[in-house]
Formats: structure tokens, C-alpha cells, sequence
């Protein structure tokens, strides 16, 4: 059976130049003299953070990817207890809706207390690694780790295959995703397409326009921004953030990230004693699982998907990096830090406002030259990064119903 389709927004992640040409284009003539505080390059980089939401093709790993039977069975899979090994817990019990798709707390826990903090769902699609360490290469097989985890759903393939076989409603819906019955006899086929049909719903999560998208957007259209839309605070933080504070560095591109690795000192908790190693093991995880993209369940059949995970083998990584976050919706994702060891944003500013922008994305042996943001400066900093939240969620749970 033939699925209908959807187009489903996602956010653009890419490295920070590459932003960057992509948002090349002819400054309106009035936006240096209306906006005096920004510079030219200035304008251009505030340009390359948008426009949002951002659209980009369907995954090509995952054959369901957009498609709207597989997001609607993806989203009762998310909400369903039964996924777990004991019944009792759903992928939305760390992911809460109502706190935009994370839990608040230090540390995510499921069957145990896990020993990183829980991400938003918001604006994933199209990221290039999954997970703080970027153990997983596609939304779909990032989505089957938790189910796995002993720590987390503690679910096996047998048990997920069973209960998608034996519940009338799930295997309809499955055969209507997939366009036929789970298979009798393959676990590990039906458990990857639940985490394909789980990625569909996932990829669905965009977070709405913000105050500063608003002002991003006037800038763009050639339109001076209304005095009172963003206020002056604000723009003086998006000036720091742009330039003095070189935060594109890492937080490049309409989400808000460069999608990598590095190491900034913001997150010291040590499980069990030992540091995290970071990187390093989640490439070596990525290498050695069978749901990697260049595994058999991969669906590009292009293989251009895979690239990046081929040169892995040559990455240069070190110990103690993790994956940028996106800073949109920041407000609503407290604690902060890969630990959760970081209560406040103005906790993070301060962190920062004394790192040296160059020297944290350089190699070892150049000197240390601290930002040293002023109190005023790291306030305004902050009251930027407050206009990139939205504090509507846009998503609203579908109606009941069987399928048919």
C-alpha cells in the first residue's frame, strides 16, 4: 500500500561557512544606515541564521521519511508504554511535549539515572550526528538506541517486534507504512522500521519564529525593523554574539549550530568516577554498530548518505568533546550542559565570557586571550539569546482513532 506524503520543515544544521555562502546576497541599501550598530559582515552573518523555519528534501536513509502514515504511526509508538521491556515507559516520559520535547532534569532517567542530560527533540531533522557524542548518523538509528538501552526503555527486538505483530492497531498501521505485515520471522527489520517511523514524527518538531527571527527577517526583506520589536538589548547581544564573542564559531546557520564537536570546559561531571570520554567513543560506537549508515538498512541507494560516516575513520577527535546544541528555544531547556551541571543561561555567558573564541577551536600551544565580557555585555548576551525562544508550542497531539 502507497503512503500519502507530506513536506515536513526542517531546520538547515550546517558548518559555519557554509552558512555563510548560502546567505550571501545584496545587503539592502538602507540596513547599514538604519542598523549603525551592525557592520556589513555584521548583517551578513546575522543574515545566514535564517530563514526559519528552513525546508530541506526527506532523509534518504529513511524510505518513510515525511510520509504521513509513517508519522502518525510514529507518533503513538512515542507515546506507547508497551515499547518499553516492563511496560512502563515511553519515549515521551524523558521527552515531554510540554517541556519542549526534554525533561528538566540534571540527568535523563529510565529504568536508571543515565549519566548525561536529556536533549530537546526540537529541530533535528537533518542533523549530521546524533546524540552528545554522536554515536548514531540518521534519526532513525538514534531512535533505536534508548529502546535498547538496559538503562533506558530496556526493550530487545523480539519484544518490540511482538508487540507491533500482535496489537491489530500497530501492525495496520505498520502494513500502511511500510506497505506490508511486520515480517513473522525478522526482529531486527521490524525493530529498525518502528525507529524509521519514530524519526518521521521526530523530524516533524520545528520550533516557531522568535523575536529574532522577526527582526532577521526585516533585515532581510529590505525593511526597517520596528523600534520597539527588538529592543536595544538585544541587538547589542547579537552584536557580541556576531562578532566579539565569536559564537558562530560553533553556533552557526539558521539552527543555531554547526552540528560538531568540541571541547569547552562547560560540563565536569565524571560517571563513575572517570570522565567522558566524549567523541572519541561515540565514533568508535558509530563505527561498530549495525545500524549505521553504511549498514543493510541504510535506504539511500546512492550511498551518498554514508560519506561522512566512511570518513570517520580519519577524523581527528579528542576526549571531552560533544555536540553543539542549538541555542533555539534555550529558555525552555534547563539545565544546560552535557552533565545538566548548569542551572541558568547567565551560568553558561559567564562560563564563556572568559574563554578565548580563537583559541577554544585551535590546537594546543597558542595563547589563551579571554574574552573578559563586562558584566553589561554578558547581560545583553543574554538577552539576546532570550529572543531566540518561543514559548508556543506548536504541536498539538492528533486525534484518536483506529486504523482502518
Amino acid at each position: 500500500m502507497t503512503s500519502n506524503t507530506t513536506q515536513v520543515q526542517r531546520p538547515a544544521c550546517r558548518r559555519t561557512w557554509v552558512a555563510l555562502v548560502a546567505a550571501a546576497m545584496l545587503l539592502p541599501a538602507w540596513a547599514a544606515a538604519a542598523q549603525p550598530l551592525f557592520s556589513d559582515s555584521e548583517i551578513r552573518t546575522i543574515l545566514s541564521h535564517g530563514p526559519w523555519p528552513a525546508r530541506v528534501p526527506a532523509d534518504p536513509s529513511n524510505r518513510v521519511s515525511g510520509k504521513l502514515d509513517a508519522i502518525e504511526f510514529g507518533t503513538r509508538l512515542f507515546f506507547d508504554q508497551r515499547l518499553s521491556g516492563r511496560g512502563t515507559l515511553a519515549c515521551a516520559n524523558c521527552h515531554v511535549p510540554e517541556r519542549n520535547w526534554t525533561d528538566n532534569l540534571r540527568r535523563s532517567a529510565g529504568m536508571a539515572e543515565m549519566h548525561r542530560n536529556t536533549p530537546t527533540l526540537m529541530n533535528l531533522a537533518a542533523s549530521r550526528w546524533y546524540g552528545w557524542d554522536g554515536a548514531a548518523d540518521s534519526l532513525w538509528s538514534q531512535s533505536l538506541r534508548p529502546i535498547l538501552d538496559a538503562r533506558e526503555l530496556a526493550a530487545t527486538p523480539r519484544h518490540v517486534a511482538q508487540l507491533v505483530r500482535n496489537d491489530a492497531d500497530l501492525s495496520c498501521r505498520y502494513r500502511k507504512t511500510f506497505g506490508a505485515p511486520p515480517s513473522p520471522a525478522d526482529d531486527e527489520a521490524v525493530l529498525v522500521n518502528v525507529g524509521k517511523a519514530l524519526a518521521a514524527f521526530q523530524e516533524t518538531l520545528s520550533s516557531g519564529p522568535t523575536p529574532f527571527d522577526d527582526f532577521r527577517d526585516a533585515l532581510a526583506k529590505g525593511t526597517a525593523p520596528a523600534a520597539t520589536s527588538y529592543s536595544e538589548a538585544a541587538q547589542r547581544g547579537l552584536k557580541i554574539f556576531v562578532g566579539k564573542g565569536g559564537c558562530t564559531n560553533c553556533h552557526a546557520g539558521p539552527n543555531f549550530t554547526s552540528g560538531e564537536f568540541f571541547s569547552t570546559g562547560l560540563s565536569r561531571h565524571a560517571p563513575g568516577g572517570k570522565p567522558d570520554p566524549g567523541r572519541p567513543e561515540g565514533i568508535r560506537k558509530l563505527l561498530q554498530s549495525r545500524f549505521n549508515l553504511l549498514g543493510p538498512y541504510n535506504d539511500d541507494a546512492t550511498g551518498a548518505s554514508a560519506a561522512p560516516v566512511r570518513q570517520l575513520a580519519f577524523a581527528k577527535s579528542l576526549p571531552g568533546e560533544f555536540k553543539v546544541p542549538s541555542l533555539r528555544n534555550l529558555f525552555l531547556t534547563s539545565p544546560y550542559g552535557r552533565d545538566g551541571n548548569v542551572d541558568s543561561i547567565a551560568e553558561v555567558v559567564r562560563h564563556y565570557a572568559q574563554l578565548d573564541p580563537i583559541r577554544l577551536h585551535a590546537k594546543d600551544g597558542l595563547p589563551a586571550k579571554p574574552l573578559n565580557l563586562d558584566a553589561n555585555e554578558q547581560s545583553d548576551l543574554v538577552v539576546f539569546l532570550e529572543s531566540l525562544s518561543t514559548f508556543t508550542n506548536p504541536w498539538r497531539p492528533e486525534e484518536g482513532g483506529h486504523c482502518d
